[in-house]
């Protein structure tokens, strides 16, 4: 059904395996600092009409891509398409985040909840399916979900938040409904992921986006094993290929063992976190991706060079100490929407470029 894949240094790297190069892809990669994007969105009328439009969100998947030597591609949705499913209402006004019509407050709300009917999510496979065809073999193809928490956060909060005060007074006042629902979306997130390794998601990428912003103690008991749970249910194998699984805690400097512990093949790392001290710690368990501060690409083509040289090297040597490692070079979040295109060609170059060294 799908062509034979031309590049797999991405998932090789996922799974410690020698590369050539160290592979690089970028959070948000297909995003708002691309004009062909912008130009994309305006034709769809809005996010939403973009995600849900199997080939408007295969054109944009690969729009980055064709400018950059990228080393694999993910699929362009939304985190929130679990919620949304649940009727909870998703919108995106113009210059705002996400909002939810119907925010889970109270043991009503919460009781109501179920993993959804996967038909509702049809778009979302049928653009995964769509962008495998069109990479016709070029990079492997990235799906993902947010973690049961940041979707957690979202559902009662009813939007972003800066405090997370609502969801948070939940957590404590009434922690047996917090647990309710994060089992659901645990479940969820994982029949989720699977309908998209299915329909033809080479590796999967769970983005605990919020994590960081719990307790320690409650980072592990609401968080932690509930990303545990949904990756327990994930494939880890399909049609005889290995799909690697990949964690991404934002502010989850201080928990990387534990995150390892989890069985995921790869971590990644905010731009808070030493590469060499994370590759200490838990490199021999799993491997690393990031972790370049996104705010390097608002520097100069040069500096931002040196910058990406300076991460491939906090990594090292791949074989320096005779064990296997692997990274993945990427930002430690997302691209802002102000980056200048020309710096992630800067970046992307500078990784392709000076990596290569580190594989001898």
């Amino acid at each position: 059904m799908f062509a034979p894949l031309q590049n797999d240094s991405f998932l090789r790297a996922c799974l410690r395996q020698p590369t050539d190069h160290t592979p690089v892809w970028l959070m948000r990669q297909a995003g708002r600092y691309l004009p062909e994007y912008r130009a994309t969105r305006a034709k769809a009328g809005s996010f939403m009409g973009l995600a849900t439009n199997t080939d408007f969100a295969t054109e944009v998947t690969l729009q980055p891509l064709e400018r950059y030597k990228l080393d694999a591609a993910i699929l362009f949705s939304d985190i929130l398409t679990i919620p949304d499913a649940m009727g909870l209402g998703l919108s995106f006004a113009m210059g705002e985040g996400p909002k939810f019509a119907h925010p889970v407050r109270d043991e009503a709300a919460v009781a109501k909840l179920a993993v959804p009917d996967l038909d509702k999510l049809r778009y979302v496979f049928d653009a995964v399916t769509s962008i495998r065809k069109a990479l016709n073999g070029r990079v492997p193809l990235i799906g993902f979900s947010g973690s049961p928490w940041t979707l957690a956060c979202y559902m009662v909060e009813g939007a972003g938040s800066d405090d997370y005060r609502l969801v948070k007074t939940m957590l404590y006042s009434r922690p047996d409904l917090l647990h309710k629902m994060l089992t659901v979306n645990a479940d969820a997130v994982a029949a989720y992921l699977n309908a998209q390794i299915e329909a033809g998601a080479q590796a999967v990428m769970v983005f605990d986006s919020w994590g960081g912003v719990l307790a320690d103690g409650a980072f592990q008991s609401f968080s932690l094993d509930y990303t545990r749970r949904a990756l327990a249910q994930v494939k880890r194998e399909h049609e005889g290929k290995r799909i690697p699984h990949i964690v991404f805690t934002k502010g989850g400097g201080l928990w990387l063992e534990e995150i390892a512990a989890l069985g995921c093949d790869v971590v990644g790392l905010d731009w808070t976190v030493s590469l060499a001290a994370a590759r200490q710690r838990i490199g021999q368990f799993s491997a690393l991706q990031g972790n370049l501060d996104p705010s390097v690409l608002f520097a100069s083509p040069e500096q931002v060079r040196a910058e990406v040289i300076k991460t491939l090297d906090s990594f090292g040597a791949w074989n320096a100490d005779g064990r296997p490692a692997g990274h993945i070079f990427n930002l430690g979040h997302g691209i802002s929407q102000h980056t200048p295109p020309e710096s992630v060609a800067a970046l992307v170059d500078a990784v392709h470029e000076h990596s290569p060294s580190l594989h001898q």
